[in-house]
């Protein structure tokens, strides 16, 4: 009977003749959802001539790396390379993502399990962030950010971006389902708060630290208005604001090459990423709201 069920369950582990119904309708939704994928990739690899014709075509005939080559070797009027807005947007996204994930891990550990006065004010504080999209708090950023004389640094890119108030939610509901009896042992065996917080609940917490390197990376590799509005130097600048700046040239037809591998650049390191780390985000929000 045990093997008989095995075979005629709803989801088996192994193809199933009763998966057919459930692919029928999943597949055609996700070649849908595939075709603009294949088009960023076909876009970035076409010529010239490919990519100003029309009608236009979704795929490419003669695949070339011209694009990338012409913005590589482009420069910007203040001479600043291509190389050096990529390099900018790498160490920032890194920096950010590890200290993001520290930060976030190490206070949703305090709020969760740790005893102190202020510890319900500030979960107060941190849900209550959650309700102001970026557009509502701007002008108090800026205000923030200049008595801090963050103004025209490379540190304006990274200190706004480490408080992750959905992050840090997320993370104390999750340390919230870990037993205090777990918690109570590690104490007993002599362990301090850091050590229980390294060795007992890193480990527990993966899914949901790979969420808030998610939500990090994202909000730090796609932003360019840090660059154009607290950034006066152009070596301090990222390639996200630099990509805004390939359709706002003189002659957008000129650039319309290197703004197709510009945006190949930007999209694949977001893809990579997820595709990596979706499983524990899945996870992440099956058991974040579950007590």
């Amino acid at each position: 009977m045990g093997k008989r069920y095995e075979a005629v369950k709803i989801n088996p582990k192994r193809f199933h003749l009763n998966q057919l119904p459930f692919l029928a309708i999943v597949l055609p939704f996700a070649l849908l959802m595939l075709l603009p994928l294949v088009y960023i990739f076909n876009h970035a690899f076409k010529p010239y001539d490919e990519l100003v014709e029309f009608p236009p075509r979704f795929f490419v005939r003669r695949a070339t790396l011209d694009n990338f080559t012409e913005l590589f070797r482009a420069t910007t009027t203040t001479g600043i390379p291509v190389s050096r807005y990529l390099f900018n947007s790498i160490v920032i996204t890194i920096i950010v993502v590890l200290l993001s994930i520290f930060l976030s891990s190490l206070t949703g550990y305090a709020l969760s399990k740790m005893k102190f006065h202020i510890k319900g004010i500030l979960s107060e504080i941190n849900t209550l962030a959650m309700m102001f999209v970026g557009t509502a708090v701007a002008i108090p950023r800026y205000i923030v950010i200049e008595n801090f004389g963050l103004i025209n640094s490379f540190m304006v890119h990274i200190i706004p971006f480490l408080a992750v108030p959905v992050g840090m939610f997320l993370i104390k509901q999750f340390i919230d389902q870990v037993p205090n009896e777990l918690i109570e042992a590690a104490k007993m065996d002599g362990a301090s708060h850091f050590m229980i917080y390294r060795k007992v609940i890193l480990p527990l917490i993966k899914p949901a630290i790979s969420t808030i390197a998610i939500l990090s990376f994202q909000s730090v590799w796609n932003n360019a208005d840090v660059s154009a509005t607290f950034i006066n130097s152009d070596s301090l600048k990222t390639f996200a604001y630099y990509m805004t700046t390939l359709s706002s040239v003189s002659n957008p037809i000129a650039g319309y090459g290197m703004s197709a591998a510009a945006s190949l650049i930007m999209f694949v390191p977001n893809l990579i990423f997820f595709i990596i780390l979706q499983s524990q985000v899945m996870s992440t929000m099956a058991h974040s709201g579950i007590k």
